[in-house]
């Protein structure tokens, strides 16, 4: 008798254990999870349009120039964001649609033929430097050319 009572209670607390780790349970589990991600804020990023500046200060937003790829260096994480061509001369403007606020170190790779020189702009991109196209524009400054 103590024998089948003791069989009896092991039994059932096996099919206890055995139910609170059931596939619905696991699943329910992760959905939950998941609800809770899906309700975390998303990130506000921005759209940033390069120019270039001419060694005159001349802003330029249209032909085609000597730039591998415009680049944008996050100054707290060092995360970097460019917008490679992989290619010699691009046209301006280019642009960049993701960009997370902060502060950044822009600038522009030489291309291929080497004819132009680029300097660095440090600039934060948050709401308050959005104009009225929605975008973000970041003159890069020529420095020196052939």
């Amino acid at each position: 008798m103590k024998k089948s009572i003791f069989t009896v209670s092991a039994l059932i607390g096996l099919l206890t254990v055995a139910t609170s780790f059931s596939s619905g349970e696991i699943v329910e589990g992760n959905k939950i999870c998941s609800e809770v991600s899906d309700k975390a804020p998303k990130a506000q990023t921005y759209k940033i349009r390069y120019g270039l500046l001419s060694k005159s200060g001349t802003k330029i937003l249209s032909g085609n120039y000597d730039v591998g790829s415009f680049i944008a260096e996050n100054m707290t994480t060092g995360e970097v964001y460019d917008t490679y061509y992989g290619g010699g001369f691009q046209s301006v403007p280019q642009y960049y649609d993701g960009l997370p606020a902060g502060t950044y170190t822009f600038s522009a790779m030489q291309g291929q033929g080497g004819w132009v020189g680029f300097g660095t702009v440090v600039a934060t991109v948050s709401d308050a430097q959005v104009d009225s196209d929605g975008y973000i524009t970041v003159y890069i400054p020529i420095v020196w050319e052939e």
